[in-house]
């Protein structure tokens, strides 16, 4: 019996002992590693940035490891010198936030082959940097269904921040959602050419409810949109995140961009040693891009239109981009039973039927 007891001891005490040094190497990497994030806006935009820094916080809670941001930083040579700066700081992993950052972030990753990059919306890989985004125009295609459906001018107004192939995928996304709606429905464009710029997204959003429209939508980063929406009594669209705080009668829904769970996954793997360079592009049905709850005018029948084809989406019975779709120009692009592949969605460069303006 002494033999057992004392074997039974020494098993406890090794096992003990192998659970603390696992505790000890986990606090430790945790203690050791640094990541950093470099966003476009401020952290108070309640949009795109704001988004962003909710994940970098769930990484901080989660795993406990120190990280850094740094915010308001212009696409361009500015982005090179703080994505430059984050790497000699001792960072081991960097997101970058924005489409704009694509060429900084493969050069500098060039110089630091030891530091892992995550570069968001790009399409440009490496060794060490990885692509991530989410397929918004899922969640555009059920705004489009909820316009289609509350719009009684068939005008709606959308505020556009620059034309590259995912705000344009948006744009006709949710057009063509509307367009099963209510084949007379148009999207009257407004190009702002910025991200971020609360006077120029709410003068934009005045001049499109002047020229009949009586929902906004928006794919820029400030709720300046909803609120004058709010203020001229017509309703809208939050973007990135649930702006109902500032339009509390405007707000419909809005898509809500979540990132959390990616970061914490990228940081561990960047913590294990299991980081590789990969193309993440999700949506509705892993949750990175969800639906905010509908807002008080949204009627029971129309939350249900919602619903349906956010649930279609989810079980693959439907495509935001399925046939019979025609260009601007009338000519028919999409047969009927056939939808856009992946290929061609990240390359969008026109306008389909039922936007009216041209594409900058």
């Amino acid at each position: 019996m002494k033999k057992y007891a004392i074997r039974n001891r020494v098993s406890a005490v090794v096992t003990a002992l192998a659970t603390a040094a696992m505790l000890f190497a986990s606090v430790g990497a945790s203690a050791q590693t640094k990541v950093g994030f470099v966003y476009v806006g401020p952290i108070g935009d309640h949009g795109w940035t704001y988004r962003h820094d909710l994940g970098r916080l769930a990484v901080e809670n989660e795993l406990g490891v120190k990280t850094t941001f740094v915010e308001s930083v212009p696409e361009g040579a500015d982005a090179e010198r703080v994505i430059r700066k984050l790497a000699t700081s001792g960072n081991d992993i960097i997101f970058t936030t924005s489409f704009g950052y694509m060429n900084p972030t493969n050069k500098v990753a060039k110089q630091f082959p030891d530091v892992k990059f995550e570069h968001a919306t790009g399409y440009i890989r490496a060794d060490n940097v990885s692509t991530y985004s989410a397929r918004f125009y899922e969640g555009r295609a059920v705004l489009g269904t909820i316009a289609g459906h509350m719009s009684k001018s068939g005008v709606v107004g959308y505020i556009a921040s620059f034309p590259i192939p995912e705000v344009v995928r948006g744009i006709n996304a949710f057009v063509l959602a509307m367009q099963k709606v209510n084949p007379d429905a148009v999207v009257k464009v407004i190009w702002v050419n910025t991200w971020y710029d609360p006077g120029k997204e709410g003068d934009a959003a005045k001049a499109l409810i002047d020229q009949g429209a009586d929902i906004i939508t928006q794919h820029t980063d400030s709720p300046a949109p909803l609120q004058v929406a709010e203020q001229r009594g017509v309703h809208g669209f939050g973007q990135a995140s649930d702006m109902s705080a500032f339009a509390p009668t405007a707000q419909l829904t809005a898509i809500i961009d979540d990132w959390n769970a990616y970061y914490v996954a990228r940081v561990k793997a960047a913590m294990d040693g299991t980081w590789k360079s990969i193309d993440t592009w999700d949506g509705i049905k892993s949750g990175m891009v969800g639906i905010a709850p509908y807002g008080p005018a949204v009627p029971a029948k129309v939350r249900a239109a919602a619903d349906a084809v956010k649930q279609s989406i989810i079980d693959g019975s439907f495509h935001p981009f399925q046939g019979p779709i025609n260009d601007q120009s009338g000519k028919q692009i999409v047969a009927e039973g056939e939808h856009l592949d992946d290929g061609v969605l990240l390359g969008m460069d026109y306008y389909v039927e039922g936007v009216q303006g041209e594409l900058q």
